[in-house]
């Protein structure tokens, strides 16, 4: 019997046996293989990547695993939506291949200790909040590659941090898998596309709204010549003014090393900002991030 099913017309993977007899006929007919990883909740910014991943190579594997590693005590692990049934719906309407969705007890084994970190990238910024976010991360990326073993794999620019962490990660460990950025996806207001933004009502909206503004605004004031410093403590300001409840982060950083620069130079740097929007049901953190060009 075959150790996948179909659902929502796509097939699936609950296990890694069932995972490695998709992928493996797909090989011994030398195709190629772009993945997708997800937690789920999916929305139209994660559907994005897979019609990109759709571009790179001749299948597509969408992995949904809700991953326990990458939550700190008191985070909203047991309270992050799951509705598996409606994301499998979403990602046979953009023609993904397999969906691997491990059983939540069959990625880690009981006795499981290893774990990886990533220092320069994965330090600072979104560490100094969650410190031991990026190890979550980068253990189930690196399991998760070992399992479906693609040729590339796609993540949004959305998590710069995140994706800065992957990149030197396979680099560092010689994996043979080409790493993609994909452009951010926004409402029709600017605001970037999150599973969290379903917490917002009209009027907290309004207030998640103003982050991408005030970022780009800020990257504006840094393309003008003003001093890093300077702008950060200005976007500050004006997100607590906009009615953000807190603000964890404004950096301008380099993009490759996210080390913070003081004044924008020749080469492009990066605004990253992390800030926590009212809502109904309590704050709501925002991350953000956008390209500022190099001065002429």
């Amino acid at each position: 019997m075959s150790s996948l099913t179909l659902s929502s017309q796509i097939d699936v993977a609950r296990t890694l046996e069932g995972l490695r007899e998709k992928t493996a006929s797909w090989r011994a007919d030398r195709g190629t293989i772009a993945f997708v990883p997800t937690m789920g909740a999916l929305h139209d910014g994660h559907l994005s990547l897979m019609r990109l991943a759709q571009t790179l190579a001749d299948h597509v594997v969408a992995s949904i695993y809700v991953n326990p590693t990458q939550f700190a005590p008191g985070e909203d692990f047991e309270a992050y939506p799951r509705d598996f049934e409606v994301d499998l719906e979403k990602l046979s309407g953009v023609g993904v291949d397999l969906a691997y969705l491990p059983e939540p007890d069959g990625m880690y084994a009981p006795d499981h200790t290893t774990l990886i970190r990533v220092d320069g990238v994965g330090e600072g910024l979104e560490t100094d909040h969650r410190p031991t976010f990026f190890q979550g991360v980068a253990l189930i990326v690196t399991k998760l590659f070992n399992r479906v073993q693609p040729d590339v794999a796609i993540f949004g620019e959305k998590d710069f941090q995140q994706l800065a962490v992957i990149r030197r990660l396979v680099r560092d460990l010689d994996l043979p898998i080409k790493i993609i950025g994909a452009p951010i996806a926004r409402d029709a207001h600017g605001l970037a596309l999150s599973s969290r933004n379903r917490y917002f009502d009209e009027d907290s909206l309004g207030v998640a709204r103003r982050l991408n503004q005030i970022m780009f605004n800020a990257a504006e004031r840094l393309a003008k010549g003003t001093a890093a410093a300077e702008t950060s403590n200005w976007a500050k300001s004006a997100l607590m003014g906009a009615g953000f409840s807190a603000v964890d982060y404004v950096t301008i950083a380099d993009p490759d090393t996210l080390v913070p620069l003081g004044q924008l130079g020749d080469t492009e740097a990066r605004v990253l900002i992390a800030a926590h929007c009212p809502s109904p049901t309590g704050p709501v953190r925002l991350i953000d991030n956008c390209a500022v060009p190099a001065r002429d």
